[in-house]
Parts: C-alpha cells; structure tokens; sequence
C-alpha cells in the first residue's frame, strides 16, 4: 500500500484526537525512519508488508486512545528524549514551567534541590543538564518508575542528579536549598471529564484526595522542615486550585507566594519561600 493512501485511513481512525494527519504521518515516521518532511513530499513510495502490518498495530492502539508516548516508549521533555513506561506520567510541556521557576530562584553556582514523585525523572534530569553544580535528589514511592528514572539517567550519562524510594518525605533527612514537585491533584469526581488517553496513565499518579489537594498540602507542610531558611517549594497544580493552594502556603507560614501560568494561560505552578531567620 502507497503511504498516502495508508495516512487517509488512518486519519479515520484517528477522527477523535485534536490532529489525525500529524499523528498518522509521525507514527509512519517512527516505523519508516523517514523525515515527515520526506514523507509529505512523496506519495508514490509503497510500505513493505512489514511496516504495514506494524503500523497498522499502532493505529489501532492508538484508536483505542493510548498515549503515543507510551506506543514509542519516548517522550521529549525539556528538549531531553526520555524513556516513559505505564508507570510513569507522561511528562506534559507545561511542566516545564517548574524547571523555569527554579531557574529563576536558585543560585547558579550550587543548590541542593529535591524532584518529588519524580516518576520517569523528567524534571530532575532537566535540572540536572542545566547545570552540573547542583546535587539534585528524585524521589518516588514507585519501585518501577524509578527503574525507568534510572534508565533515563544512565541513557543521558548525568552524575549530577540520584533517585531512590521515598513516599515523599518518608526518607528523607536533609534540608534542601529548592524543593519541587508535581503531585497528583486530580479529584475522582474531574477524572471522567477528562479524555480517554489518560485512563492510560498510572492513578495513584494522578488523583488525589480531598478535591485534589490531599498529597499537596501534605507537601507543603512537611517542606518547612526540609528546606534551609530562604529555601523555595514549587508546586504544580490544577488550573483551578490557585486559591486554595495559595492559602495552604500562607497557612504553613510560606511567604512571597505567587503563581505562575502555564503555556495555555491557566495557573498552573504556586511558589513561596521559608522564612529566613
């Protein structure tokens, strides 16, 4: 079959996601190891019987709404290729907003900086390429995405950034200059409004009790005794719980509190800083 003919078919397949041609043509890259560009310039070239029944595999799993990340095993992050699993979120671009932040606060020359529930270790490993002066820890209760987290770091060759269990603070016994985390901070009740390639992803990675806020101010208080005085805890959260966890800051006497908007203008990462003493 001529890929051209294959992509028009599959875009039917693919009818309910946001771009069926884009995704079409960049699975038919992964599997033909042709540029698009090549791609959308020639319509005469004929899959081998191979890729076509390969390809035709991953349609149809991602008709059924699976991520492509988890398809490919690879997600970009941080313009860093990292390998993703079932057990570990999919880093999502507006994540990228927290690595801003701590750009923004920390001291260039050396930080000790904590990533929790670090999962795959995509905002941990994009600390650690920034600068290989900091000693960054990630940590996740989840014995199988920190395999995957190690994998990423040992493929990306960084001495800079370590992993090992801890439900969030359960093993930690130092105090850091940056904490950071995206937790889970869905409620139960959102979840079925959501689109049905999340259903892929892993829950307890995801949902939160408490309307979403349960493992965020679970966070945001134990992080007073983990952080030096001056310190900064950032925290990703739900487009809608601004308020809310900018009272849980000022209630667990954080100051310098502000939020920060993601790349589609919602609020998206809350910040605020120990006292000094």
């Amino acid at each position: 079959m001529k890929i051209q003919k294959w992509i028009a078919r599959s875009i039917r397949k693919l009818s309910w996601v946001d771009n069926p041609k884009y995704e079409a043509e960049f699975l038919l890259s992964y599997v033909s190891k042709c540029t698009r560009s090549f791609i959308m310039s020639y319509d005469d070239i004929e899959l081998t019987c191979e890729q076509y029944k390969y390809l035709n595999h991953l349609i149809d799993r991602r008709s059924l709404g699976e991520p492509i990340a988890y398809i490919i095993e690879e997600k970009e992050f941080w313009s860093l290729s990292l390998c993703v699993s079932y057990d570990t979120l999919i880093p999502r671009p507006d994540t990228e907003i927290l690595v801003e932040q701590v750009l923004s606060k920390v001291n260039r020359n050396s930080a000790l900086i904590l990533d929790l529930g670090t999962g795959c270790g995509a905002i941990s490993l994009a600390l650690a390429s920034i600068c290989a002066n900091w000693d960054i820890i990630g940590v996740d209760k989840s014995e199988k995405a920190l395999s995957i987290a190690q994998i990423n770091k040992l493929k990306l060759n960084f001495k800079n950034v370590s992993f090992f269990f801890s439900d969030w603070f359960s093993n930690i016994n130092q105090k850091f200059n940056i904490i950071v985390s995206n937790p889970p901070y869905i409620s139960e009740n959102e979840i079925k409004f959501f689109k049905k390639d999340i259903f892929f992803e892993p829950f307890d990675a995801l949902i939160s009790g408490d309307n979403g806020l349960l493992d965020i101010e679970n966070i945001i208080k134990q992080s007073q005794n983990y952080l030096f005085s001056g310190g900064w805890l950032l925290i990703e959260h739900g487009w809608q719980q601004k308020l809310q966890v900018q009272y849980l800051f000022k209630k667990y006497n954080f100051f310098e509190i502000q939020t920060y908007l993601d790349y589609g203008g919602n609020d998206r990462v809350t910040i605020g800083k120990k006292y000094n003493k």
